[in-house]
């Protein structure tokens, strides 16, 4: 019968006034007969509002009524769900909360009986009436009937508000546990005789263990056997096996009434790679000889639930004292700083902005904190080792190991994330940590946790807000508890005492925790702003230092930089306000000698790391650089003035181009690592070459205004050699130099010669004097004659040199000169004369090409050093610097005249001239780039480590793991490194050998 207008009109509205989002389909599900005498009724209507999603606890409640096998069935569910609260908010909040569990209750109509019951022991039942609940199963579908049937009672009370999420979360484990117990009655009644031959104790790990589950979740479990008595033991273990392996199926496999959850035993020793059961001796003897660190980790939450509990308590009561140890063993530290990252690179991109468990402020991050820190402190303190993360997490706090208003943000926001995870799978029952995107999806969610305003902009807010907490603290709760137990500011609040002070400094790879605690100490205490300030910054700087190789040095050298420039106002203030400064300081700080060294020397650098967008970083143009040092010579007093200016500009630019790479070799948490090494490399070359030629063109205007005023006279100009010509430049390198000079008119050649000698002695001699600033030093050995030959010649000199006696290794050298300073036009008609030398019209003859082949061999055999490894020596190993660039440059030597590309200085440039010009292949040219590429970037980090030039891998460990971490290697990793390193070298050795050398078979 069609409703009046009017009366359909109000009814409308009443519906949507309680929540509902298709009043419509409402009024047509109100009007069907099974709810005909409750249409207008108040008291179902205002349930119905009060739940997750009206409209579904309507068509779920409608479903059940339909499904009732009689109407005296149906009509005593309808009179018990108005007169009965307690039923009426639960079916309905069932119903309005899962799809899954309505699809249940219509399947199984009787089971809406199960929430009748509102005794005191039916509000926090536990294992023992799970089991009650599960006693009849005897297979696995009547199995899953009655778990969903339990999983409706646990359900009810948690959308109800009855039981908070630690009750639901413990009372989902004790379900899990009754489920396995009754799994494995139903897999010994199948195989009585195996039951006979073996002891078999089921232990639960990860959520399950730990006493905090969640609706749809792999339950973790570790198997134990024992023979019983009388019994051989590898057939009582094979019998365990086939007893464990049928337990799992009755969990796992889909009935016609679905599954219950996946049983995972991979956190047994060895993976899925070892034996399914095995006996207690033989799981110690793993766990003492070859456990890792997450193992022991994962250990934490073991908890016997079913099977033999008897052997069960025997193997966490083995295992226990190994846990405790882990932070002793010798690979803790780098195991945490691994766990500590965010694991998020396994994430598709699309859903890392999604996931409430493994993005960044996530449900992982705290757990593993939490973890870790009970790892470290939990030997000496026997409260911290509960496997429940927020009873763990109040221990924390309650003895001082976690800041007690950190551990509240903690604890809130982690049950925050926890109640959206379960309501997000309670819809379906199906395993998923991804935030819905549907809007429909989000206000169930969003009403389901109270917020009824505006469902979905709340639940974003709020969800935001929590991960946001999580984020900030995740490495502060390592590290205030560090700050506050030597700043002894607030009173009445427990503290680190000082031995577990220094047992979480060694855990984070402290190796020298008092000196560490010390600066601590003097940054941090006080009541001045900058103590205030500094105790901000420390916990998020310290955890930035932990991730280095050398956590200490960055300590210390921020101590130094605090110190030197802790009054400056700018200082605190660009650390507290722009992030990208504090990171990238903390990054420079600890990842080497070289950048902290420069810093030191003028701490007000530190002001290149503040431009949030990292443009502070970006290296100068050379004619800014020249600019600048012309300006400062111009008003300097004198030579030696002058060129400590120029000197100053250098360091403060070495600082500049050494923190950009490090910034992008590190990465950031805003800006991921440079994945294009080849332009990390490129950078630096520039940057560094750049720099090198300004500070030579600024010391050179800086002598000839000291000792001739505004002309010299001679024409003078500066030839780039070697790896300063090919814009190649490392931080250690000598600048490879040619001097050419001409007399002007009218003026005698001796007078010039002399003038421009005392040019080149007094560039070298204020250049090295020394000083704060690094010395710059000018190697001119590449010229005619060698060290036997003048410093300087004429133009005309060099050509009448080079017309008659130049040798094969002279043109050789000639590839890389470019002019660098003085005067431009000399440089152009330098480079004239020597062009047809480096590019000869018709090629190389053989015995030239022959000359160049026994040079380089004879180089191989007598220049590298004494006991050094051939195959990791960066600059004369097989496949090295030497050998990319000497067949590089063979074919610039062979081809130049008649291929313009290849007329460049540049090695990169030279070799895709080459791979253009079709004179090697794509794949060959990509080898010899990636060998040349990775050996630069070997020496650039041997000098950012060490503070001093090197060609091969340190062999101190610290400084071969900075190494590592600089070329992208994590902790633990620095035999791969070592690794990749021989194989890139060796695959460029095999071109080497055909292009050079002239080896057909490779």
């Amino acid at each position: 019968m069609t409703a009046a207008p009017g009366r359909r009109s109000s009814t409308f509205t009443r519906l949507l006034r309680h929540g509902f989002t298709d009043a419509s389909a409402a009024e047509r599900l109100l009007d069907s007969p099974e709810l005909a005498p409750l249409r207008d009724d108040p008291v179902l209507l205002e349930a119905l509002g009060g739940t997750a999603d009206p409209d579904l606890a309507l068509l779920g409640l409608v479903r059940l009524l339909e499904a009732q096998q009689s109407p005296g069935a149906r009509r005593e569910l309808l009179d018990t769900l108005i007169a009965a609260k307690p039923l009426r908010d639960r079916l309905l909040g069932v119903l309005g909360a899962s799809t899954a569990l309505a699809d249940h209750l219509a399947r199984h109509p009787d089971d809406w009986q199960a929430l009748v019951m509102y005794e005191a022991y039916d509000l926090h039942p536990g294992v023992e009436e799970f089991e009650a609940g599960l006693a009849e199963a005897t297979d696995p579908v009547s199995l899953r009937v009655a778990y969903r049937r339990c999983l409706l009672s646990i359900a009810a009370r948690d959308v109800c508000g009855t039981t908070g999420l630690a009750e639901s979360a413990a009372e989902l484990a004790d379900l899990a546990t009754a489920t396995l117990r009754a799994a494995l009655k139903i897999a010994e009644a199948a195989a009585p005789e195996d039951a006979a031959l073996c002891r078999l104790a089921v232990i639960a790990m990860g959520k399950c263990g730990g006493h905090e589950l969640n609706y749809v979740s792999d339950v973790d479990v570790i198997f134990v056997g024992e023979a019983t008595e009388g019994t051989d033991e590898t057939q009582a273990v094979r019998a365990a096996t086939r007893l464990a392996s049928h337990m799992m199926r009755v969990c796992s496999e889909t009935t016609v009434e679905g599954s219950i959850w996946p049983v995972d035993a991979n956190l047994r020793p060895e993976g899925r790679n070892g034996p399914l059961v095995r006996t207690l001796s033989s799981h110690l003897a793993y766990y003492q000889r070859w456990a890792k660190t997450w193992e022991f980790q994962a250990l934490l939450k073991a908890r016997p639930v079913a099977g033999d509990l008897d052997l069960g308590a025997e193997y966490v009561a083995a295992v226990q004292p190994l846990v405790w140890k882990a932070a002793e063993r010798e690979n803790f530290v780098p195991d945490v700083q691994k766990m500590r990252r965010r694991v998020v690179e396994n994430i598709p991109v699309a859903e890392v902005d999604r996931q409430l468990k493994l993005g960044p402020g996530g449900l992982r991050d705290v757990e593993f904190a939490v973890q870790l820190l009970q790892l470290v402190h939990g030997r000496a303190d026997t409260s911290l080792r509960s496997g429940t993360t927020l009873d763990a997490l109040r221990a924390l706090a309650a003895g001082g190991y976690v800041g007690r208003a950190d551990a509240a943000q903690l604890d809130e926001a982690y049950r925050f994330l926890r109640s959206m995870e379960h309501r997000i799978q309670l819809f379906r029952l199906r395993r998923t940590h991804l935030v819905p995107e549907d809007e429909a999806e989000l206000r169930r969610i969003g009403r389901s946790l109270g917020l009824r305003a505006d469902p979905v902009a709340d639940l974003h807010r709020e969800w935001r807000r929590h991960a946001g907490v999580v984020r900030r603290l995740h490495e502060k709760l390592f590290y205030r508890p560090l700050l506050d137990a030597v700043a002894q500011l607030a009173t009445g609040e427990a503290r680190l005492s000082t031995e577990a002070a220094r047992e979480r400094m060694v855990a984070l790879g402290y190796a020298d925790p008092a000196s560490a605690l010390r600066h601590l100490e003097a940054l941090a205490s006080g009541v001045t702003r900058k103590a205030a300030i500094q105790r901000t910054l420390l916990p998020v700087l310290l955890g930035w230092f932990a991730d280095s190789a050398d956590p200490d040095a960055g300590l210390l050298n921020f101590r130094k930089v605090s110190d030197a420039l802790g009054k400056t106002p700018w200082y605190l203030r660009l650390l507290r306000d722009e992030g990208a400064a504090a990171q990238n300081l903390a990054r420079v700080l600890s990842a080497g000698r070289l950048a902290p060294d420069l810093l030191m020397r003028a701490p007000e650098a530190v002001a290149l790391l503040g431009d949030g967008d990292g443009g502070g970083l970006d290296p100068r143009p050379r004619a800014h650089l020249e600019q600048e040092i012309y300006a400062a010579v111009k008003r300097a007093d004198g030579a030696a003035q002058a060129v400590t200016a120029a000197r100053g500009v250098r360091r403060r630019e070495l600082f500049r181009t050494a923190a950009a790479d490090i910034v992008g070799s590190y990465g950031t948490e805003e800006q991921p690592a440079e994945a294009d090494q080849g332009a990390l490399v490129d950078r630096v070359g520039g940057a560094v070459s750049d720099l090198t030629a300004a500070t030579l063109a600024g010391t050179l205007r800086a002598v000839v205004r000291d000792g001739w005023g505004d002309e010299l006279p001679t024409r003078f100009a500066v030839i780039g050699m070697g790896r300063f010509g090919g814009h190649e430049l490392g931080y250690g390198s000598d600048a490879d130099v040619l001097f050419v000079h001409e007399p002007r008119d009218g003026v005698d050649e001796r007078e010039a010669s002399e003038a421009a000698n005392k040019v080149v002695s007094e560039m070298r001699r204020l250049l090295q004097i020394s000083s704060a600033d690094p010395p710059l030093l000018i190697d001119a050995d590449l010229r005619p004659e060698g060290k036997s030959g003048p410093l300087v010649r004429t133009l005309t000199s060099y050509a009448a040199y080079y017309r008659r006696w130049a040798l094969t290794w002279e043109s050789h050298a000639l590839l890389r000169a470019e002019p660098v300073a003085g005067d431009e036009e000399l440089g152009r008609r330098f480079i004239e004369l020597i062009d047809p030398l480096r590019y000869p019209a018709d090629g190389l003859a053989d015995e030239a090409v022959r000359e160049i082949r026994r040079l380089k061999a004879r180089m191989e055999s007598e220049r590298l050093p004494r006991g050094a490894d051939p195959k990791l020596h960066a600059k004369l190993g097989p496949g090295g610097l030497s050998d990319v660039e000497w067949t590089v440059q063979l074919m610039q030597l062979r081809h130049g005249a008649s291929e313009p590309g290849l007329r460049t200085t540049r090695t990169r440039e030279a070799l895709a001239a080459a791979r253009a010009a079709g004179l090697i292949t794509d794949e060959d040219a990509a080898t010899l780039d990636e060998a040349w590429v990775l050996a630069t970037r070997v020496r650039n980090a041997v000098m950012l480590v060490r503070g001093r030039a090197g060609d091969t891998f340190p062999t101190e460990p610290r400084e071969l793991s900075a190494v590592g971490r600089y070329l992208g290697y994590g902790p633990g990793h620095a035999g791969d490194m070592l690794d990749a390193y021989r194989r890139t070298a060796r695959r460029a050795r095999g071109v080497v050998e055909e292009l050079f050398y002239g080896v057909a078979e490779r």
